[in-house]
């Protein structure tokens, strides 16, 4: 079984079509619920870091979001991850991130008060109003598909690797895996050619 893929082959990561589709049916949830599915989603965080977010830890003015890394043997281990300016707002108007950072106690609480099974009902709940099935809908395909689109997207493999909290960047290497937009038209290149050859029809490469 690799990574990325179960033991019958299927994908255990969203597409970017997937998402987004994931992202409108967080819209048909409680604000809470969807902020959480946002923030999963643009951060590609585990699901227990998420919950550990506190106010404190939402830095609107450098835009990111400071996660503590649960994975490692060692706590106290963070990583900031930048987000759009529209989560900012989203976790400001649900949850009044800055008057809770005025607030001793709220300042260090949780955002989200719910726990982990909670929290995976939110999202299967979004992925099958999204007709997502399969390993890919949970949380832990929305942490391969944000790292896979940031690969995709030309980010640096070191930043995402920080941005995922591995230890090693062997890990994060394994994302390189998946086919990108430039594969597919080198793909669609060779399907021309065989085209063409089975119909006995030259063809020009348009990409010369």
């Amino acid at each position: 079984m690799s990574f990325l893929h179960d033991n019958l082959g299927n994908r255990k990561y969203l597409t970017a079509v997937e998402r987004g589709a994931f992202l409108l049916a967080a819209q048909a949830l409680p604000p809470a619920s969807e902020s959480f599915c946002r923030t999963l989603a643009y951060t590609g965080a585990r699901v227990s870091e998420v919950l550990a977010l506190t106010p404190a830890r939402v830095d609107a003015r450098a835009s990111v979001i400071v996660l503590e890394t649960l994975k490692k043997r060692r706590s106290g281990v963070f990583r900031s991850i930048p987000v759009p300016a529209k989560l900012l707002e989203d976790l400001e108007r649900v949850h009044g991130v800055a008057t809770a950072q005025r607030d001793p106690e709220r300042c260090f609480a949780p955002v989200w008060t719910f726990g982990r099974t909670t929290a995976w009902s939110i999202v299967k709940r979004a992925m099958a109003t999204a007709a997502i099935d399969g390993p890919r809908a949970s949380p832990k395909g929305l942490r391969h598909s944000f790292a896979i689109s940031a690969l995709q997207g030309g980010v640096p493999i070191t930043l995402v690797r920080k941005w995922l909290g591995h230890s090693r960047i062997t890990t994060t290497e394994i994302y390189t895996d998946v086919m990108g937009d430039e594969e597919q038209q080198l793909a669609a290149r060779l399907w021309r050619v065989l085209e063409s050859a089975a119909s006995n029809d030259p063809v020009k490469d348009t990409a010369a």
